[in-house]
């Protein structure tokens, strides 16, 4: 009898039903999208690389702002290709284009993040008192969030430097200015439809003040959202930086950043005879947006299934299933 018992419990906890958590869930669902994988790799390679700048350095004995003139040009004044002294070649002045790639990934990093995590909170915030308050609130803002992205982009960055200078600082003002309305639309519309739920009338009757609401009730519920546009936000941030640099508006040189490096490759139109200067800062620049515009599509995917598109293949299977 009790040899039977014990038979009976093992089938018992093979056929149980494992509860697992919205995290786990998530990382399960990202850990099968292979894409959304390879660009996390991808990010996380390149974070290890910004952070391993100074051991890059060391390696190659080069400085990121140093002009090796004598290895690093040829003697009709051109620059040298990828060798064993110059891993991905030097530029036009000589200077080690390896090391000055990892600190301009450190610059890009440190821009697409910091720009993106402070339009992010300013699009919310903005958003957040937007859709919850309605009325002339909500149309006041409305109209802030239309006059901002009616701005020139470019002209207001000419403006802003020729009175200010350029600087990191405030190349990362001129982002965020640009890409918080985007957040702000975003999060005024979900906040618009949750303040009509169920749940927001049950929290009111219940004596709840508006900011109980929006912290308790409504943010809670717009956390999709806010990773996945934040994320997205991240390579948007970067182009802007190097776009900035490349029109002389941004990083001021001879801090080395991509878009100052692909400034420079064009300058005198060197790339012509020095390809590598365009492509390898060109490449990183592709990829770093591609990987974080992937892993936000992924993240997208994972956070939220029911908006992922069937596929095909998956419903071709369920006809055959259904068919006697």
């Amino acid at each position: 009898m009790s040899a039977v018992t014990q038979h009976d419990i093992e089938d018992d906890d093979k056929d149980a039903v494992v509860q697992r958590g919205p995290l786990e869930l998530t990382l399960r669902r990202l850990v099968r999208d292979r894409a959304s994988l390879v660009a996390a790799c991808f990010i996380v390679l390149l974070i290890a690389f910004a952070l391993a700048a100074p051991l890059v350095a060391d390696i190659t004995g080069h400085s990121a702002i140093e002009q090796y003139r004598q290895i690093g040009m040829s003697p009709m004044g051109l620059p040298v290709g990828p060798n064993h002294d110059f891993w991905l070649g030097a530029d036009h002045l000589g200077r080690d284009v390896l090391v000055r790639l990892a600190y301009g990934a450190r610059i890009s990093l440190i821009v697409g993040v910091v720009a993106s995590l402070a339009a992010a909170l300013i699009g919310i915030t903005i958003g957040t008192i937007a859709g919850f308050a309605g009325g002339k609130v909500d149309m006041v803002l409305s109209r802030i969030m239309d006059l901002v992205m009616s701005v020139p982009f470019l002209l207001c960055a000419l403006a802003l430097v020729s009175v200010f200078g350029p600087s990191l600082s405030l190349s990362i003002g001129v982002i965020v200015f640009f890409s918080w309305t985007t957040m702000g639309r975003v999060i005024r519309a979900e906040v618009t439809s949750l303040r009509r739920r169920e749940f927001v009338a049950a929290s009111r009757s219940l004596g709840a003040g508006p900011v109980s609401i929006v912290l308790r009730d409504i943010l809670p519920n717009l956390s999709v959202p806010i990773i996945v546009y934040t994320t997205m936000m991240i390579p948007t941030a970067i182009v802007f930086e190097a776009t900035l640099s490349f029109l002389g508006l941004g990083i001021v040189p001879p801090t080395p950043s991509w878009g100052g490096m692909l400034a420079d490759a064009s300058a005198n139109s060197i790339y012509l005879v020095a390809w590598w200067l365009v492509v390898f800062p060109g490449l990183a620049l592709l990829l770093t947006t591609l990987a974080f515009n992937i892993l936000g599509d992924g993240l997208r995917d994972a956070l939220d299934p029911k908006a992922r598109p069937v596929r095909r293949s998956f419903l071709k299977r369920l006809k055959k299933e259904a068919r006697p």
